[in-house]
């Protein structure tokens, strides 16, 4: 009778799991369906702003290309962008995978800090020594979902720009997961500073032949920083609309789980009662023997 017990426990645990789980999925797929709105709304803004930005970048000097200003990479600061909650899968677990395989690999020569979007990846960085010491760079990233707005955003891609032209860093890199569906995000590496010049096919030419009006110092003044801010500001809708997928998935396939396990678990309840009634009847009938006896 104890294990009867013990397994009608492990019914009641389950059952209260999977209610969470199916509650959570839900409230996932309503915030899903706003995230998924805002960034594909932002999305071809985002990338014609950004195919405009690349090619007027190749028609600048380099006096007066700041942001475009490709020099010798010694310091590199990585922004990872997460979520500020977990049960999402590995969601924000291949974030922080990224950014150590580029620390590891790619940037083995050059100083690394690490900019940290999203409680999840802060809390894999703050203890390392990659974690921001000494520098105009931005704190608390993690508030900005409590308010994701295009202003808030631009407050931070503000401070990193300032810090790339005062030359405390010579390449920015965001990672970030990219939104495609409900199901399938994309863990995407872009750099954000210095600006690429657009990749062209063989024999191609850049579209660069612009009339500048007004002068081309105000262009390069108010359209390129207007373009990052814009290109962070997608990096982190994506990234919020992704978290909302991935934990939906997530805890559709542990409610689904955890159905699969209350249906064994009954079976083998039922199997124990079953032995349990069996046994009880034997000892009964077994009893009465030994009294005619």
């Amino acid at each position: 009778m104890a294990n009867l017990k013990e397994v009608r426990n492990r019914i009641t645990s389950v059952k209260s799991t999977m209610q969470i789980t199916s509650a959570m999925k839900m409230v996932s797929a309503a915030k899903l369906r706003r995230a998924q709105d805002a960034v594909v709304r932002m999305r071809p803004y985002a990338e014609k702003l950004q195919e405009l930005l690349e090619n007027l970048s190749t028609s600048l000097d380099s006096s007066d290309g700041a942001y475009s200003d490709d020099r010798e990479v010694k310091n590199v600061l990585i922004v990872p962008i997460s979520s500020n909650r977990g049960l999402c899968g590995a969601f924000n677990a291949n974030v922080v995978k990224k950014a150590n395989m580029l620390i590891r690999t790619e940037f083995t020569d050059a100083k690394v800090t690490v900019l940290a979007i999203g409680k999840k990846a802060d809390d894999a960085f703050k203890k390392t020594e990659f974690n921001i010491k000494g520098t105009t760079l931005p704190r608390h990233t993690n508030e900005l979902y409590n308010d994701l707005t295009y202003n808030n955003v631009a407050e931070v891609a503000e401070k990193i720009m300032t810090a790339y032209t005062g030359k405390q860093f010579d390449k920015v890199v965001l990672i970030y997961n990219k939104f495609k569906n409900a199901a399938v995000q994309e863990l995407t590496t872009e750099q954000f500073l210095p600006v690429l010049p657009p990749v062209l096919e063989e024999g191609a030419s850049a579209n660069n032949d612009y009339i500048f009006e007004p002068e081309k110092e105000e262009i390069v003044q108010m359209l390129i920083p207007k373009s990052l801010k814009t290109q962070l500001y997608k990096a982190i809708l994506d990234s919020h609309a992704s978290e909302h997928g991935a934990r939906m998935t997530a805890m559709h396939k542990a409610t689904d789980n955890a159905s699969e396990m209350l249906k064994e678990l009954r079976l083998t309840y039922n199997k124990e009662r079953q032995a349990a009634i069996t046994t009880e009847i034997l000892e009964i009938v077994g009893g009465a023997e030994a009294l005619k006896g």
